[in-house]
Formats: C-alpha cells, structure tokens, sequence
C-alpha cells in the first residue's frame, strides 16, 4: 500500500503540473537576483517621519490562513495560487509576535487588542486595562485604565478612524477607546448589575463619551446604540434586532449632539448613503451597517452593506484631510467567526478581502510618509496539507484516502471544532458531501461547539517609515510603540527634533553639510 500511496504521489507531481516556465533553472535564478536586489535596496532606510499610521488586523489570521488566502487569491484569478503574491506579502519587513496573554497560553482577540493597540499585555477577556483587572470584577477596573495609539495620534492633532467588518464594540475596535473589565458588555444590557452598580460603563457608551472625536466609526453594532426593544431600520420586523440598551438612551443621537457647533457630523446605515457622501463637508462619520456583525463577505448584501475595500477608501480619504495626518485602525474581524464556525471558505473569504483593502490603502498612500503594518491578534487550529499537488484546489481533497479508515479527505482540517462527525460509527465520507459550499465545515479531530484559537506566533509585515523597527520575534505590545516612534506621537518622543523629525533622519540629511564644513 505504501509504494503504490507513493506512486500516486509522484504521478501527480509529475511535470503535468509544472508550469513550463518553472522547468527552466534560470527563471528562478533570475527571480532570486531579483529578490537580491530588492533587499539590497533596502539597506537605504526609510527614516522619514510616518505622518499617517494604518494599522490592519486580520482576526484570526494565522500563518496559514495567510498561506491558504494566498492560494486562494490565486486559483480566484485562474492560476494555480502557490506562487501568487498577496499584498501584505510585497511588504518589505516582516516579523513574528507572541500573542500570549498574560493569564493565558491561547489568547483571545481581547487581550491581544490591549497588547498591539495600548502597548501593555493584559488578561484574557478585558480591553484597555492592565494585567491588574481580572475579567468580569467591574471593582478592579478604576485606576488600571491604558491608553492606546490611536488616543495618542489625537491627541497629536492627527485624525483618527476605525473600519471593521464586526461590530464597532467588538473586542479589536474596543481595545482602541474602551476599557472595560469584559469585552462582552456591549451594552449596559448584556452587563450584570454589580457592574452597573459599580459604576462601570458599557462599550457602546465609551465609544460615544471617552473619544468623541474620533472622525470615522464604520462597522456593524446598531443594535447596541438604541432602546431595548426599538425596531431596527432595516430588518424592523426581527426580534433578535431590536436594541438592546437598558437606560433607553439613542447613543447615535449622542454621538451627534457631542460634536462641535459648526462641525457636520454624519450618520449612515446604508452602502447607497455612504458612496454618496461629499466627503469635503463632512467632519465626523458614522456608518453602522448591520444590527450586529457585518455579514461575511460572501453573504454579502452588495446593495445595502459596503465592503471592507469600500469602507477603507472612504476612511482614508475622510481622514487624508487633515493636514497633520491620521491612525487608521482596520479590522477583517470575520476570518476568526469563520475559523470558529469550521467554515474555512467563509474564513479565507474574508482574509482575500482584507487582502484587497490593504491594497487599495496602498494605492491611496505613499509609503514615503505612511507607516502601514499587517499582523493578526491570534491564530487558529486551522491547517492545510495532504501532499496535495501543485494548483490543487485550496478547498479539495487530499490525493490519497487514509490509510487507516479508507476514506478520503479534505485538504483543509482543524484540529477542533464543530465539523467533527462520526456516521455510522466512522468517520464521515466527505466524497458523499458539498465540501466546496460556502458553509461547509471542515473535519476536526476533537469535536467543540466552536473551534479554538491556536497558539503560535503571528506575522507582522510593515511598510513605510521606521518599518524597520518591525523585525525578529517581538512581543505583541510592541507594535504600537514601534508605530508611535515612527510618527513622533505618544511619549516616546526624545528622539524627535521641534519639526518632529526623528533626530537619526535629520542628522543624516545634515551629514553632507557638515563633511563640508569640515573640508573649508
């Protein structure tokens, strides 16, 4: 059995699969030259001072979510996907960071968020407070509040903007302006009385009243912002819609009220309203497009919700107007729902699509004074193999069955999670499903309602400023202080001159005028 398992290997790896450019050594000498080059050129570093900071965090998105949405991309454009390029991978430096939390091996999106948006590592479950909270204890929060990099460029005078495909409260948005002892009180309606009690305010709220003005909130989380049991604008008939708040206060109205006299803030709901806006005359955004989560980008409504790509080119050209520049925070927060759900084509959807806005904000900006860095909060127990040949399909089957059970399987599998199923006292038989629907759910070894996060390290690729900073095995609460030091913001600040111009660029501009000097 053995030799002819490997017989089938060699026979799909044949030269069949082999694009013919590939047989020639000299195409890849010649891609490794270039590559060469590519680095040396690197050896010229952009110490500019980063007037504009994007930060993209995909959810979830794991090392090999970040090879399979790679594929993906790919065999979408009809090629066989391994040797595509995604856009985060033509970022020049790449890094690892060590998601651990600081009570948790497996982290969640919680904790990551404090640690790469407010530079300190916390606990699982809290968002914008110190190792010092303990989840759920409203009691331990006063005093343990930590500021993040987006509070930090405001205060700068630069404007600030948070895109997300999730809800605008959820735990990666949160992290940015809320602390809170549970990522999960939304609103003061999903909070226990202890907390109300003790004086701890819901997310929705914070996002209103701790920054309010911030220039542009687009997501999802209606349903958080109004009374409990007001009907929602677009889906008025369904339950699980209403609004959810206990005090019955509409925090979009609050939102509006809290802006300057003069100041034109905006409130839509709708992919047609959105597109419409004149950006010229309008200061502050708001745009929540669903009751709770966006829809996943292949269940997209692409009549009344936006997309990821269409929100970034919104933000960034709202945030571009001020002359002092802006911090962008951009979250493709559904790869991890998909992960969770064992549904890796919904998953790696998602991860494509925060792929295209990250090319799109490439376009919008020069990284000759933008400083754009990608990474994830955490992985997940999400994996690819199989010695599946060159160009297979990211969503098929492996080329051989198990030698164990007889029977074939997907490429794709988890390590947990919800698509564990036993029939008939075996394994499932995948060839008798639709393992290509949207909704499939991968094989898992070990079965869970929702599959787990994974606890490896993720990849930080940065472009721009200062980019350079982001190299080797960091620690996750790092990223923002390297971010900060880049645009001159936040406390770190000795390096910069009164132009704010980091003092190594600025010494190197006048190296030539001194050498000069010295031969006179």
């Amino acid at each position: 059995m053995k030799a002819l398992l490997l017989l089938l290997f060699a026979q799909l790896c044949s030269s069949s699969v082999v694009p013919e450019r590939e047989k020639d050594p000299e195409y890849w000498r010649g891609q490794a030259q270039e590559t060469l080059r590519t680095a040396l050129r690197l050896q010229r570093l952009n110490q500019n001072v980063a007037k504009n900071l994007i930060l993209f965090l995909g959810d979830g998105m794991g090392v090999s979510t970040v090879t399979a949405a790679r594929i993906l991309k790919g065999q979408l454009q009809n090629r066989k996907g391994e040797e595509s390029l995604l856009e985060m991978d033509q970022f020049p430096y790449v890094a690892l960071a060590k998601t651990y939390n600081t009570n948790a091996q497996v982290p969640d999106s919680a904790g990551t968020a404090t640690a790469y948006l407010c530079g300190v590592k916390a606990n699982e479950g809290t968002v914008g407070v110190s190792a010092g909270v303990t989840r759920d204890r409203c009691n331990t929060t006063k005093g343990q509040e930590v500021t993040s990099i987006l509070r930090w460029a405001k205060d700068a005078g630069k404007a600030v903007g948070i895109v997300t495909t999730t809800r605008v409260t959820h735990a990666t948005p949160s992290a940015a302006y809320a602390h809170s002892a549970n990522r999960d009180w939304y609103s003061d309606g999903e909070m226990p009385p202890d907390a109300l009690e003790g004086g701890c305010r819901d997310i929705a709220r914070q996002l209103v009243e701790n920054i309010p003005d911030i220039e542009v909130i687009l997501g999802g989380g209606r349903k958080y912002m109004f009374p409990k049991n007001a009907s929602d604008v677009e889906y008025p008939h369904e339950d699980k819609h209403r609004g959810t708040r206990l005090d019955r206060r509409d925090l979009v109205q609050a939102w509006h009220d809290a802006k300057p006299p003069g100041k034109v803030a905006k409130y839509v709901w709708h992919r047609r309203d959105l597109l419409a806006l004149n950006l010229s005359r309008v200061d502050f955004l708001l745009g929540l497009f669903e009751p709770g989560d966006m829809m996943y980008e292949l269940d997209r409504n692409n009549e009344t919700d936006p997309s990821l790509t269409e929100m970034v080119a919104v933000a960034i050209r709202m945030l571009q107007k001020n002359p002092r520049g802006f911090f962008l925070l951009v979250e493709g927060g559904r790869i991890d729902h998909g992960h969770h759900e064992g549904k890796a084509k919904q998953a790696l959807h998602e991860a494509v699509e925060l792929d295209r806005a990250i090319g799109l904000a490439t376009r919008l900006t020069s990284a000759q004074d933008t400083l754009s860095v990608v990474t994830a909060d955490h992985s997940h127990v999400f994996t690819f193999g199989g010695y599946t040949p060159r160009g297979n399909p990211i969503f098929g089957l492996a080329p051989m069955q198990s030698d164990v059970d007889r029977k074939p399987f997907t490429s794709i599998l988890y390590g947990n999670g919800p698509g564990y199923k036993i029939v008939a006292g075996e394994r499932e038989n995948v060839s008798a499903v639709d393992f290509a629907h949207a909704n499939y759910q991968a094989q898992s070894a070990v079965p869970l309602r929702q599959e787990t996060h994974g606890g490896e390290d993720v990849a930080v690729f940065a472009r721009g400023p200062m980019a350079h900073l982001l190299h080797g095995v960091h620690e996750q609460n790092y990223i923002p202080h390297a971010m900060a030091y880049a645009a001159c913001i936040g406390s770190n600040r000795g390096h910069c001159n009164a132009a704010g111009r980091p003092a190594a660029a600025a010494t190197t501009i006048l190296l030539p005028f001194l050498a000069l000097l010295f031969l006179l």
